[in-house]
């Protein structure tokens, strides 16, 4: 614990701002994030490997492209031998699904967005948190380009690229009023043979056609009153770009979703998205949401229910 906490004070600012899944939430400072995030979970994942698939750094968008970020996307792989948060041991190999964006000030961390998908891990552990899901869930490979580490400067205009790709989305993502039909809407923006690698209790699905009837179309059916999309960070760097917001957006669950009842209360939707794009068209995006975050603000608490009933 102490070398982990050491190497976050040299790697962080004294106040360096973290953003976590439930139930970490927002940690401040090394120390903070060492003991209750690093600490445990290297405990428990024992001789950890952090297994890169997409790595990328740019300006962000959001605050006039004024800030630096840099992007980690990939699985921390370890041997799960104590327990975390609850869950049970394996003893076997085990696969934490993360995204990481770091804001570098002066060569130091002064900010991160950690998401990671707590849901996956109990499903390798045997637990079962969640219901049926629409879509497919599985460790998830990085991009079938296999060039994601960009590790070297890319092309200015790859990353404006990108990042017009990823906005004329959002633009069309925002409205659900656009008076096309849903495949003819995601054919604007998405390539044919796209695929959505969502989060475990959604799942992942490829082509347009299969994403609008295994994700899309079930989930707008699901939700009103959603507000405007809210970024914290959106940047791009060649064919890769992504984005984070604290929540990205609240809306209110009429019931559906993840066969779950409705609710009068607005849920928040924290979420990390990383996209490749092809051509003028985004192929791929990997999506971390903090589903037990938004569970527990329709008053279920997926974590503590499930550890708790796996071990009566």
């Amino acid at each position: 614990m102490d070398r982990i906490g050491s190497i976050l004070a040299k790697a962080m600012t004294p106040d360096a701002v973290w953003r976590g899944f439930h139930p970490f939430n927002k940690l401040t400072g090394p120390e903070a994030v060492a003991e209750r995030f690093w600490g445990p979970l290297r405990q428990s994942l024992t001789r950890m490997q952090r297994r890169q698939d997409i790595f990328f750094a740019g300006r962000n968008e959001i605050d006039g492209f004024a800030s630096t970020w840099v992007v980690s996307m990939g699985h921390l792989m370890g041997l799960f031998d104590r327990p975390w948060l609850g869950i049970p041991p394996t003893g076997k190999m085990a696969f934490l699904r993360y995204s990481e964006f770091n804001r570098i000030e002066d060569g130091r961390i002064a900010e991160t967005a950690m998401y990671f998908d707590i849901p996956h891990l109990m499903m390798q552990a045997g637990l079962n948190p969640f219901p049926p899901q629409t879509a497919a869930h599985l460790v998830q490979p990085g991009p079938l380009t296999h060039e994601g580490l960009l590790f070297d400067d890319a092309p200015e205009a790859e990353g404006a690229a990108t990042r017009a790709a990823i906005n004329a989305m959002i633009g069309d993502l925002g409205t659900w009023r656009s008076g096309l039909s849903l495949e003819e809407e995601l054919a604007r923006t998405w390539a044919d043979d796209m695929i959505w690698w969502g989060p475990a209790g959604i799942g992942a699905t490829y082509t347009i056609e299969r994403y609008a009837k295994q994700h899309s179309g079930p989930f707008r059916a699901a939700f009103t009153d959603r507000s405007k999309t809210r970024h914290l960070a959106r940047l791009a760097e060649g064919h890769y770009g992504g984005f984070f917001g604290w929540p990205n957006f609240t809306a209110r669950h009429k019931g559906g979703f993840m066969g779950m009842p409705g609710s009068d209360t607005p849920g928040e939707m924290r979420v990390i998205d990383i996209y490749r794009r092809d051509g003028d068209k985004l192929a791929e995006n990997w999506i971390f949401i903090d589903l037990l975050h938004f569970w527990k603000t329709q008053g279920v608490d997926i974590l503590e229910r499930t550890v708790r009933i796996a071990g009566a």
